[in-house]
């Protein structure tokens, strides 16, 4: 199986590079063939991948600069992943849509199950909804993938700002009234595999098409995460980090962030046969890695 996803630097496509599983080639598109200000380029390049399934996995990811820009943020996160989904729908082939936790407001008091209402709070939020509808529009052979509070290895995520800040700080102030799932980028490819996999060889069963949860079981709020962190950092041999567990206003951002990002994944397992691991241990082993490679690096 061929795989085509969008981007080249991302946490989930530089996971995908690393998880592929034998038997499946991952074709990572980027610039300058592959340009989601481009509009133009983007069937092309995907055509000339010769996939068997497209994963659209690039977006304009800067959640606080999509308030300023929210124009370049519909075009990548809207815009282009239905030009991404048309290029599928002419070659005939899945498309699988990796979207967010944004597009809810936060205001539930349980996890989010895919049929709640949509009420983004944020630009990032509204581009990214725009993505799931454009996608949905385009072709009904899809899987919009919602995850949250992704964390790798790879590029910039809360794992590795509060690895760098515990070198410098043996206090670190983390919000405690934000609830979600931490999940590894790493994990996700691993599902994303699975969901390509049922999509490319039960192309007549239409309730793998669809929306879907997929983040890791369990649930914390960010200052649990950081604690985390920083007690497995102490158990490798460094200093202790105290964590001051703050509230959002302490911390003020340009874009508004859901109290509660918990997603139900019940349905993905159910349907699809994945469940994404408890957030605990991949957070620990995600923590070991970079604390080993530094240490070796």
């Amino acid at each position: 199986m061929r795989i085509a996803v969008t981007g080249q630097s991302g946490q989930v496509v530089l996971s995908m590079l690393e998880r592929a599983p034998e038997g499946v080639t991952v074709v990572a598109l980027g610039r300058p063939h592959l340009d989601l200000e481009r509009l133009e380029s983007i069937a092309p390049a995907i055509t000339a991948s010769r996939p068997d399934v497209i994963v659209n996995a690039a977006a304009f990811t800067a959640v606080d600069l999509a308030e300023s820009q929210e124009d370049a943020a519909r075009l990548a996160n809207g815009t282009a992943a239905g030009e991404v989904a048309k290029a599928a729908a002419t070659l005939g082939i899945p498309v699988i849509q990796i979207s967010t936790d944004y597009v809810f407001d936060g205001s539930l008091e349980r996890p989010y199950r895919e049929d709640d209402p949509v009420a983004p709070i944020s630009a990032y939020g509204r581009s990214k909804l725009e993505g799931e509808r454009s996608v949905a529009t385009a072709t009904p052979n899809h899987a919009i993938l919602r995850t949250a509070w992704v964390y790798s290895p790879f590029g910039k995520n809360f794992v590795r700002t509060m690895l760098r800040l515990a070198e410098t700080r043996d206090e670190v102030g983390v919000v405690a009234d934000q609830a979600g799932s931490p999940s590894s980028a790493l994990d996700i490819a691993d599902a994303i595999f699975g969901v390509a996999r049922n999509l490319a060889e039960r192309p007549g069963e239409p309730t793998l098409r669809g929306t879907f949860h997929m983040a890791a079981q369990g649930e914390a709020v960010w200052a649990d995460v950081a604690a985390h962190i920083f007690a497995e950092r102490e158990a490798l041999g460094g200093p202790p980090v105290r964590v001051k567990r703050i509230m959002t206003s302490d911390y003020p951002t340009p874009a508004r962030r859901p109290a509660n990002s918990r997603l139900d994944s019940s349905r993905l397992a159910e349907i699809h046969g994945i469940r994404l691991p408890q957030w605990q241990g991949a957070l620990a082993t995600c923590v070991r890695r970079l604390l080993t490679s530094a240490q070796t690096g």
